[in-house]
């Protein structure tokens, strides 16, 4: 015979104060495991989301990253003349040749400073990243001390909102407009004519070329030829793939850190879960003697307590992915270990993570109740009645 559902479940309603207590352990840290979920997820899809999958990232051979790259203004023009370079509307290759630059900011809220990308761009930097659209303002003037912020760097940095005024480079630029750029990383970054900020910082070499083939398909063919040619020492990916890489550093310290204090806390609630079920078995010897001279089978009991653990865990872990969900509404800055630039990023959840985040409450739940249900379903009839 099987224990009825039912049953199990007044059972933990008939203990409501530990039952609560205990799935408020497991559910502090299902929101510990799925929150450090959601920032990883957070951070691959701003850097994913910042590059095109047609576009292509040309840097320095070797170089990791735009700061560490050099590009003379002579191997730009080579490599946007190829034949697979698309075409703009005038004509002209339709590619970016950019300079980034870190400058020093103070936050608007503490004061404290903290790097900031500077990125020189080309007229065909929109046509490229159809994703950064001006929300106010105006786009600046090529030629021209002028800037646009990034949304993300306008709230939270002195000096960068609309209208107001930044001194670097031995320059002072006005900032004429604000562009959202769909929560990727462009919106850590202040944009600026390429030109003007070769100027500023007495530079003669680009940082990096971005570009559009005129066949996404071209791409291995376009990687080869470039890598080849000898007058090039550069190196071709595709946008995506550049800024996937660009988080790796930040991603894998975030995994480590977070999965190291989800294990940590998640021996604690398994053993407060372990206290719980044990303290249920102790209070309910007579119950269990009882059972067993109904006709009970010993694997029944042992399904019922470990059934009664498991819904436990599924109560603290809907409930600690739940606390997590509203992570949602909050963005969250840090370093990018890459750039060593200030990268702002929200908490992402999708159905992956909360399956995981459930997988792992029921996980809990089931080390901790294991040993006391096979206590339960090892007593004996005599012994059980008798110690009642």
């Amino acid at each position: 015979m099987k224990i009825p559902f039912g049953y199990i479940a007044r059972n933990l309603w008939a203990r409501r104060l530990t039952t609560t207590l205990t799935a408020a352990g497991l559910a502090l840290v299902v929101f510990v495991f799925a929150t450090v979920l959601m920032l990883d997820e957070g951070l691959r899809t701003t850097m994913v989301t910042t590059g095109e999958y047609d576009n292509v990232v040309l840097i320095r051979r070797s170089s990791e990253t735009e700061v560490q790259s050099i590009i003379p203004r002579s191997q730009a023009s080579v490599a946007t003349s190829h034949g697979a370079v698309a075409l703009g509307t005038d004509g002209q290759p339709l590619a970016s040749k950019e300079t980034v630059v870190l400058i020093s900011l103070k936050k608007r809220d503490s004061d404290k400073p903290s790097n900031v990308i500077i990125r020189g761009v080309g007229q065909n930097a929109l046509a490229l990243r159809p994703q950064v659209r001006m929300t106010s303002g105006r786009m600046f003037r090529a030629g021209v001390s002028e800037i646009i912020a990034g949304a993300s760097i306008a709230r939270r940095f002195e000096g960068a909102g609309i209208g107001e005024r930044l001194r670097f480079g031995q320059r002072e630029w006005t900032v004429v407009g604000l562009f959202d750029a769909g929560n990727s990383g462009f919106d850590s970054e202040i944009w600026g004519d390429a030109e003007q900020l070769l100027q500023a910082f007495r530079r003669t070499v680009y940082s990096s070329v971005v570009l559009r083939l005129n066949d996404s398909a071209r791409f291995d063919e376009y990687k080869r030829a470039i890598e080849a040619d000898p007058r090039l020492t550069l190196e071709a990916k595709r946008e995506q793939v550049f800024y996937s890489d660009q988080s790796r550093a930040l991603s894998t310290f975030i995994s480590i850190l977070g999965m190291a204090l989800s294990v940590i806390f998640s021996i604690g609630a398994m053993i407060g879960a372990m206290i719980t079920m044990y303290a249920s078995v102790a209070n309910r010897v007579a119950e269990i003697g009882t059972m067993r001279a109904l006709g009970f089978q010993r694997r029944s009991i042992l399904a019922a307590f470990l059934v009664e653990a498991l819904l436990l865990a599924v109560a603290g872990g809907v409930a600690g992915l739940g606390f997590a969900s509203l992570m949602q509404f909050l963005s969250f800055s840090t370093t990018n270990f890459q750039s060593f630039s200030e990268l702002a990023f929200g908490f992402t959840l999708n159905g992956a993570i909360a399956v995981k985040s459930l997988l792992f409450a029921l996980a809990m739940g089931f080390i901790g109740g294991f040993l006391p249900a096979l206590r339960a379903a090892r007593m004996e009839i005599v012994d059980s009645l008798r110690a009642a």
